[in-house]
């Protein structure tokens, strides 16, 4: 009996009202229309890249279709954002123009309670935005990487020579070469190890035709390995059938790291991941950690945008116009909140320690913003 109690208290509490289920319908069209016009914007450049594959590096036309296919998902980080605040914007634009907003207060429903469902819908559109960056846009990013090695670099997963540097546990570190990859066996082709010890002194150089991984470790097949001891001494072993080593790495994230050097490409754990590996440069590690926390932040320009959109939505119909006076203002808002954006990412590269505060810095400025305004608009 309590159970169905509560159940009903639930239905009752989720269940959408008449309001609410008419702001939502307005805002999806102008939503989709935001989808479809920013995705064919940003499209556009990824086309000319696509054409000058065919055509310059004669990449297979199904190769290229997949490739653009694949890159889309990335792009739905900024789409969604921008999509959002240009539907808002277009909906209470429309509510607003034709009395409708008036209308509804008159029948005593207040303007805040108007713009829940504006709200909840940029909060929900902010987690399935998180979502697809965090899930979607990774896997997508790694196919568009495999399609590139397989048609581009037949030979090897990566153009140009794989170097990896990884701590050892004793101190020190471990320098990895390999010319190749070979991405059916997962196998380094022509390694060459080198070990320095804290001194930064080298201790040990090993060369080897082949490094195969198994049970988290690294077998190198014909190795000829040199020590070389504290007194001068040199021991040599040319010609071992097989050596056991760690490299540091996983060859999956070797790979990714050399094909994927951008960290915009990962997700969260894969940054974290690769942050905790110790194997990154002072510049990197800080593009790294500000990455990392943006990608949690930015997210959220969903719910901000919408937040913001609102008020200036009734500024716009106030002052006349339509749907180009809409686009308009939603580029614009875009425009200021990605250079706001660009500067505190730049600042956080500088002062690393607060990267979570820069991160939430846009989202918090344009908050404060979109609360004031709306504020004023509401006592209208």
């Amino acid at each position: 009996m309590q159970a169905s109690l509560t159940l009903r208290r639930a239905r009752r509490y989720t269940r959408l009202s008449i309001l609410d289920r008419y702001m939502l319908t307005e805002l999806a069209g102008p939503f989709v229309f935001g989808v479809a016009a920013f995705t064919l914007i940003i499209a556009a450049t990824q086309l000319l890249a696509i054409g000058r594959l065919v055509s310059n590096d004669h990449v297979p036309l199904w190769a290229a279709i997949e490739i653009f296919l694949w890159q889309l998902p990335g792009d739905m980080g900024l789409v969604f954002p921008m999509a959002l605040l240009l539907g808002t914007l277009l909906s209470i634009q429309r509510l607003s123009g034709e009395s409708e907003i008036t209308a509804i207060k008159a029948g005593g429903i207040s303007f805040t309670r108007m713009t829940i469902p504006l709200l909840a819908a940029g909060l929900v559109m902010s987690l399935v935005t998180f979502a697809v960056q965090e899930i979607v846009a990774p896997f997508a990013a790694d196919q568009v990487a495999q399609i590139e090695n397989i048609v581009l670099n037949r030979a090897s997963a990566f153009n140009r020579d794989l170097t990896v540097s990884a701590p050892l546990p004793g101190g020190g570190k471990q320098i990895t070469v390999a010319t190749s990859y070979e991405q059916h066996t997962q196998a380094l082709l022509h390694v060459t190890l080198i070990q320095y010890d804290r001194n930064d002194v080298a201790t040990q150089i090993i060369f080897a035709d082949r490094a195969d991984f198994a049970a988290d470790r690294w077998l190198l097949e014909n190795a000829s390995l040199y020590r070389f001891n504290p007194d001068g001494t040199l021991i040599s072993e040319p010609r071992v059938a097989q050596q056991e080593v760690e490299l540091g790495e996983k060859p999956t994230d070797i790979v990714k790291r050399l094909t994927q050097n951008d960290p915009e490409n990962l997700s969260r754990a894969e940054i974290a991941d690769i942050v905790h590996s110790n194997q990154l440069t002072q510049t990197e590690l800080r593009k790294y950690v500000t990455t990392y926390q943006e990608k949690l932040a930015q997210p959220f320009a969903c719910f901000v945008f919408v937040l913001i959109a609102i008020p200036y939505g009734m500024r716009a119909a106030r002052s006349g116009g339509g749907t180009s006076v809409g686009f308009g203002l939603a580029v614009v808002i875009v425009f200021v909140y990605y250079i706001v954006l660009t500067v505190f990412s730049f600042v956080s590269q500088t002062f690393i320690g607060l990267a979570p505060l820069w991160a939430w810095m846009p989202n918090i400025i344009f908050t404060a913003i979109g609360l004031a305004r709306l504020r004023r608009a509401s006592a209208v």
